[in-house]
């Protein structure tokens, strides 16, 4: 019998889609150690802390328990129950444990939002640079992302005239992310009321605001969720999770919170995910529980070391002739402007005139592992990204890597 060959055809989203830039950067480092390379990365914002002993403890207690069988969708109620009393107390939300959705991620939680709300053709408003993530997102719900910048002078904020004049009749969302990844840089709380000016004049828009880095801050501001603001309460999904603040990056979990209009977003969230995932895994609930109500000072004792960090590395730098680098205020990122250096030639021949030409030889000639700024929007094209979530001999040695480095390179004359 004749074989006849065919080839499976992909879809067009899975053929068009791009891996995300900083999995990326990350699986090249572990093939590169693997083969024996001493490499530095600052590509992976994951904490290099384990997590605190007793939320373990609690998911192991739960797994002995015979906590292994399915689960409301949206989660365990207790879970729900703690993650509103902690938006209510912390971060001023008027929520209850019905508009909470826990999901497999905040990755998944951003993604069941814009999936919920998002038709195809619609505009969402993307507050860049931002996290690689977004846009891809928005384009697998057939939206167009509009990228909006924020200037390098104004720590990459955007203005609310800004925003103003981004809004349009086609305008479905926006999503801000403050502490930001990449920048590293955060909304003062009255710079946030501003912006939720504008936005309650435009009643059809919807707000995503993820804050999943709101317990690592490092200036001295305040973290303000635009969910607490009254005119917005109901247009606001607040994105949060365990994986930053509680060195918890493997649990995957992550959540919702969808106030107003009877629920109706956190209805529509956990109907997709009762298609997708169903619910995160069982066991992991009490752990949800036991972080958020009782490791406050496992967070605070990183968050102090963080800061720390962001000292060191925004130190090292600065001090690099041809590198501006804005100070990190949150999260765990600096992205400094390497631009001072396009045009210029590196001692191996390569020539730098992208972020990504950058980045691909700081690695093969200084191994270091940064990722390339243009994979968080067009503006981001003149910079990179590294995670300080590292020790402090990495980013001594990665630090000094990087300025021995430039210093070799050709750089073309002014």
């Amino acid at each position: 019998m004749a074989v006849v060959s065919s080839s499976v055809r992909l879809s067009d989203r899975a053929r068009t889609l791009k891996p995300s830039a900083t999995f990326a950067v990350t699986a090249r480092v572990k093939t590169l150690v693997a083969e024996g390379k001493d490499v530095i990365g600052f590509g992976a914002g994951e904490p290099d802390f384990d997590t605190p002993e007793p939320i373990k403890e609690a998911a192991i207690a739960a797994l002995r328990d015979g906590m292994t069988g399915y689960q409301p969708v949206p989660g365990r109620p207790e879970a729900r129950a703690a993650i509103a009393r902690k938006l209510q107390r912390e971060n001023g939300i008027e929520c209850g444990p019905d508009d909470i959705v826990i999901s497999v991620g905040a990755k998944h939680s951003l993604y069941l939002a814009l999936q919920a709300m998002v038709n195809p053709g619609q505009e969402v408003i993307v507050a860049t640079p931002g996290w690689v993530s977004y846009m891809a997102m928005v384009g697998l719900c057939g939206g167009t992302t509009i990228e909006v910048p924020g200037a390098t002078e104004n720590d990459f904020k955007l203005t609310p005239a800004q925003l103003e004049a981004a809004i349009t009749p086609q305008t479905r969302a926006f999503i801000i992310n403050s502490p930001s990844n990449p920048c590293g840089t955060m909304y003062t709380p009255d710079e946030l009321a501003e912006l939720g000016d504008v936005l309650a004049t435009h009643p059809q828009v919807a707000i995503i605001s993820d804050e999943i880095y709101e317990k690592l801050i490092y200036a001295d501001v305040a973290h303000f969720s635009l969910g607490s603001l009254p005119a917005l309460r109901e247009r606001v999904i607040t994105i949060n999770g365990l994986s930053k603040a509680y060195a918890m990056t493997g649990w995957r979990l992550g959540y919702a919170c969808a106030p107003g209009d009877d629920g109706v977003v956190a209805k529509a969230m956990a109907r997709l995910q009762g298609q997708m995932t169903s619910h995160a895994t069982s066991f992991a609930f009490p752990a949800i529980v036991d972080a958020i109500e009782r490791r406050g000072d496992e967070v605070e004792r990183m968050r102090r070391t963080f800061g720390e960090r962001a000292t060191l590395i925004h130190a090292r730098l600065s001090a690099v002739p041809g590198v501006v680098c804005p100070r990190p205020t949150g999260a765990f990122y600096v992205f400094p402007d390497v631009s001072a250096f396009y045009g210029g030639r590196t001692p191996a021949g390569r020539v730098i005139d992208t972020s990504v030409a950058f980045a691909e030889a700081l690695l093969e000639e200084a191994h270091v592992a940064v990722v390339p700024g243009e994979a968080f929007g067009a503006c981001g094209g003149t910079h990179v990204r590294l995670s300080f979530a590292c020790g402090t001999e990495q980013i001594e040695e990665g630090c000094r890597r990087i300025t021995q480095w430039l210093a070799t390179i050709e750089r073309p004359q002014a």
